[in-house]
C-alpha cells in the first residue's frame, strides 16, 4: 500500500500539466464564451451605475454558494442580511455568520487586485486564506499547513506537509507563465491547488476566490460553482485526481457563460428572452424534448446557463442547433 501511496504522489507532483481535458464540442464552447467576452469588452467602460447591481448581487451568491458548498447552512437571503445589514440570524452558528463576512472581504480584496498586469503571489495567496479565516480560525489563517490531512470523500491523500511550499510555489510559476487558454488555465489551477491542500482549513473556498482572481484580472465576471453542483462539483475534482479535467473544466465553463449572460442580459436588455427548457420545448416549432435540450445544455453544445436547479436557454438557439445539426446531417449522407 505504502509503494501505491508514493507511486500516486509521483504521477500527480510531474504529470498534473498534462492532464487530459479535452471533451466533445470544447472548442466550439471555447469559441463561444471568448465570443461572448468580446462582446462585453466592447461595451466598456461600463459606466459603475449600470453594473452596480449585477455586481453586488453576483458578490452576494458567490459568498453564499461557495460557503454552502462547504456546509454553511445560511439562505442566499440570510447571508445578504448578514453582509450587507448585519442581522445576527437566529438559530445560525456564529462561525457561519463570521463564514459570510469573511468570505465577502476576500471578495473586496481580489477585486482590488484584479488589474490586467497582476500576476499571482505567494503573499496573496496567503492573504486571501487568511480574509477566508479572520475572526474563525486566527492561528490558522494565512499559514500553510505543518502536518499531514485526510480529507473524507475524496479519492487520494494530499501531499506531505513539508512538499506545501514548493507545489504552491510551482504551481504560482506555471500560473504566471502558461500560454493555455485561460479559462483551461484556471480549471487546471483549481484543482492542483486543492490537490496541494495547502491549509488545514478553507482550501475550497480559497481555491474558488484564486481561480476567480485569475479570471477577473483577463476582464471576465466572477464564474460562481453553485450549490445545486456540489456532487457534480466533488465529482469533477475526484476525477481530475485521476487524470481528467474534462469534468471540472465543464462546470467552469458553464460558470463562466452564466455569468457573461447575467451580465450582457443586463447591459443589453436581452435577459428576459431567456426561459425554463420545460417552457421551450412547448413550443411546437421545437422538434426536441425537454430531455434532449437539457442534455444539449449540460453538454455544454448550446447556449444555456443554471439558475437554481433549472437550466435557461432560448428559442432561438434550441432552433439554431436544430438548423445546424440537420444541415450537418445532409453534408455527411
Amino acid at each position: 500500500m505504502f509503494f501505491y501511496i508514493i507511486r500516486y504522489l509521483y504521477i500527480c507532483s510531474v504529470n498534473w500539466q498534462n492532464y487530459t481535458y479535452h471533451f466533445e464540442g470544447l472548442e466550439e464552447y471555447l469559441e463561444r464564451i471568448h465570443e461572448k467576452k468580446k462582446q462585453l469588452d466592447a461595451q466598456r467602460p461600463i459606466p459603475a451605475y449600470a453594473v452596480k447591481s449585477i455586481k453586488e448581487s453576483l458578490a452576494i451568491e458567490w459568498t453564499y454558494n461557495s460557503n454552502s458548498i462547504e456546509g454553511n447552512t445560511l439562505t442566499l437571503r440570510e447571508t445578504k442580511m448578514v453582509i450587507e445589514e448585519g442581522f445576527t440570524i437566529k438559530g445560525k452558528s456564529l462561525r457561519e455568520h463570521f463564514e459570510a463576512v469573511n468570505h465577502q472581504d476576500a471578495i473586496e480584496y481580489i477585486e482590488q487586485i484584479a488589474k490586467c498586469d497582476y500576476l499571482l503571489t505567494e503573499k496573496d495567496v496567503l492573504h486571501v486564506h487568511e480574509l477566508v479565516l479572520q475572526r474563525i480560525e486566527k492561528d490558522f489563517a494565512g499559514r500553510f499547513r505543518t502536518s499531514g490531512v485526510r480529507i473524507s470523500g475524496a479519492n487520494f491523500v494530499p501531499p506531505n506537509a513539508l512538499r506545501v511550499p514548493d507545489f504552491i510555489a510551482e504551481l504560482i510559476e506555471w500560473t504566471n507563465t502558461t500560454t493555455l487558454d485561460m479559462i483551461v488555465k484556471v480549471a487546471i489551477f483549481h484543482h492542483r491547488f486543492v490537490w496541494i491542500h495547502p491549509f488545514f482549513d478553507g482550501n475550497g473556498s480559497s481555491a474558488r476566490l484564486l481561480f476567480n482572481l485569475l479570471l477577473m484580472k483577463e476582464g471576465f465576471p466572477p464564474a460562481i460553482i453553485l450549490k445545486n453542483d456540489r456532487k457534480k462539483y466533488y465529482d469533477a475534482l475526484n476525477q481530475a485526481n485521476n487524470g481528467d479535467y474534462s469534468k471540472l473544466l465543464l462546470l467552469i465553463l458553464q460558470a463562466v457563460e452564466r455569468s457573461l449572460n447575467i451580465y450582457l442580459g443586463s447591459l443589453n436588455n436581452t435577459y428576459d428572452s431567456y426561459e425554463s427548457i420545460s417552457a421551450i420545448v412547448e413550443d411546437p416549432s421545437v422538434p426536441y424534448n425537454q430531455e434532449y435540450v437539457s442534455l444539449l445544455a449540460r453538454q455544454g453544445k448550446i447556449d444555456a446557463f443554471k439558475e437554481g436547479r433549472n437550466w435557461l436557454t432560448t428559442k432561438d438557439v434550441v432552433l439554431e442547433y436544430a438548423r445546424k445539426k440537420k444541415k450537418k446531417n445532409k453534408v455527411n449522407l
